[in-house]
């Protein structure tokens, strides 16, 4: 059997990838919308590998280049919302201060590509927090 590509799929099931990603659908609603297009040999997991991001070959900065210092940190919200993790990087050499930039994500969360924006930060002289 080969291999299922994006071209392979209904414009449906881009709509529903759409709608989970922009919050209009809990992941359970989407999974359980999206497994019926799962049929005839096609599986729920080729589905999301043609839909879904995949971050593995476009990561630019290794998490342990020698020239940054990279760490996750954790801090309380100041209206009581709870816990929150961040990736906090910085040049691992030069001055002490430095100027900081806030690495802001679209409602993925802290995902490879958020990181990796830190880690550019980083590299680019900046101390930066990549809040998740």
């Amino acid at each position: 059997m080969e291999k299922l590509k994006k071209e392979d799929l209904s414009q449906e099931v881009f709509d529903l990838y759409d709608d989970y990603a922009h919050n209009r659908l809990s992941r359970r609603d989407f999974m359980e919308k999206l497994s019926v297009y799962a049929v005839g040999g096609i599986t729920l997991s080729s589905i999301l590998g043609c839909v879904m991001p995949d971050y593995t070959n476009r990561i630019q900065i290794d998490p342990a280049d020698p020239n940054l210092q990279g760490e996750d940190i954790f801090y309380q919200s100041p209206k009581g919302g709870g816990q929150i993790k961040g990736l906090l990087s910085r040049p691992s050499k030069g001055k002490k201060k430095l100027p900081g930039i806030i690495v802001v994500h679209e409602n993925r969360g802290l995902n490879p590509h958020i990181a990796d924006v830190g880690r550019r930060a980083a590299l680019a002289g900046f101390i930066s927090l990549a809040p998740d």
